[in-house]
């Protein structure tokens, strides 16, 4: 099923985005509902909250007295750890579960206050952030919650920065407007991201680049998303133990280099073999990649064994981006020049307005993209070798 990370500061309106993603068909999971029904009369988190905080936070009917509870927990680090060692583990279970309550081929939404703090974006395919400027979740908490407008800066500080969480969005949700507008805007992400998204997931379809008019300027949204690609993929991999390092490569990881709209992603694993074991391309799957049969190697660079470049290679589902993950063996030549052509081209402004230079003179005599790409394979043989001699004078180590 297709996973979605929703999130937004206290006072942004991630409820009623939730709210609309569930009457779109979604399955929404409440962090907030189960983090109040793992602590319920008879749960053994309630047990265990009375041992070790005592019997002054549990009601006389037997509830848990959250504002006592809080009372105690707020400003004392070690209380709140002792808290969240007695709440995690139950709330992940609990969460567990009802997300396989969700139909295979679905849509699984996590609505989670605390998704980028607790760093579980990762898990998810797409994360969602409802968006609305600080002053105005202040005016929503007093004028609304009737909370006093100290308090509410507090809360609003003890979160994760909006800086943060537009970092990992995938999608950026505003709700600086009215309702109606709110509800536009999930529909249209729901139409034209989550739906096919999910469809691709199903199908086993991979985003594929365009065919003409791929390369355009340097944009600055590159580097996050690399980043958000990277994160994901080495949270997916983790548990394979296969995978010993993912990187951004290609041209955008090279700041203010003109580029096809791709995020170009190595895995580098200790043996190519591995990547065809089952786990290995089953977390990629569960991942959103969809691997390409017939696409197993890298063109040979002059001087090198042509059998040291094989790979492995597979395409994102993601309908709004495109992503290719070259799947290469760790200390192969493959493995290496992607690594260093990126550190070249960032180091060595040059050879970068050249590489620029000679992508605006092919794209002249043809923008097709296939056509594009082989016709630049003179120019990398070239540049293997001016790369291989600046690792040689500056030490260069992958």
């Amino acid at each position: 099923m297709l996973r979605v990370g929703l999130t937004g500061g206290i006072g942004s309106g991630k409820s009623s985005v939730a709210a609309r993603l569930r009457a779109l068909g979604a399955h929404v999971v409440d962090a907030d509902a189960v983090a109040r029904e793992v602590v319920e009369p008879g749960t053994e988190a309630l047990r265990l909250i009375r041992q070790h905080f005592g019997p002054d936070v549990i009601r006389e009917d037997g509830t848990l007295d959250r504002a006592r509870l809080a009372a105690i927990v707020f400003g004392d680090r070690d209380a709140l750890r002792a808290l969240e060692a007695i709440t995690t583990p139950a709330i992940t279970d609990r969460v567990t579960t009802l997300r396989r309550q969700a139909p295979a081929e679905g849509v699984s939404v996590f609505d989670m206050p605390l998704l980028v703090e607790r760093g579980l974006w990762v898990h998810e395919h797409l994360t969602l952030v409802v968006d609305v400027d600080a002053d105005t979740r202040v005016r929503r908490l007093v004028e609304q919650r009737g909370l006093p407008e100290s308090d509410a800066r507090a809360r609003i500080a003890a979160q994760a920065s909006d800086g943060e969480r537009r970092a990992v969005a995938d999608v950026l949700i505003d709700n600086s407007g009215t309702p109606e507008q709110l509800a536009g805007s999930v529909d249209l992400v729901w139409r034209e991201r989550i739906e096919p998204y999910a469809a691709n997931l199903r199908d086993g379809t991979r985003t594929r680049r365009a065919g003409r008019g791929a390369v355009v300027e340097p944009r600055e949204d590159w580097g996050r998303r690399g980043e958000r690609v990277v994160a994901k993929l080495a949270a997916a991999l983790a548990p394979s133990g296969v995978a010993t390092e993912v990187s951004h490569i290609g041209s955008t990881a090279v700041p203010g280099l003109l580029a096809k709209d791709v995020i170009d992603v190595q895995v580098g694993v200790r043996h190519l073999a591995e990547a065809d074991r089952d786990d290995f391309s089953e977390s990629m799957r569960d991942a959103g990649y969809i691997l390409s049969q017939g696409n197993s190697g890298d063109t040979p660079k002059p001087g090198t064994d042509p059998a040291a470049w094989g790979k492995r290679f597979y395409g994102c589902c993601d309908p709004a981006q495109v992503v290719h993950v070259h799947v290469r063996e760790f200390g192969s030549p493959g493995w290496r020049f992607a690594l260093l052509f990126r550190d070249w081209l960032v180091h060595v402004p040059a050879e970068r307005e050249a590489y620029a230079a000679e992508k605006r003179r092919l794209l002249a005599i043809d923008d097709d993209t296939d056509a594009y790409v082989e016709a630049k394979e003179p120019w990398f043989d070239e540049a293997w070798l001016r790369a291989q001699a600046w690792a040689d004078e500056t030490g260069w180590r992958p």
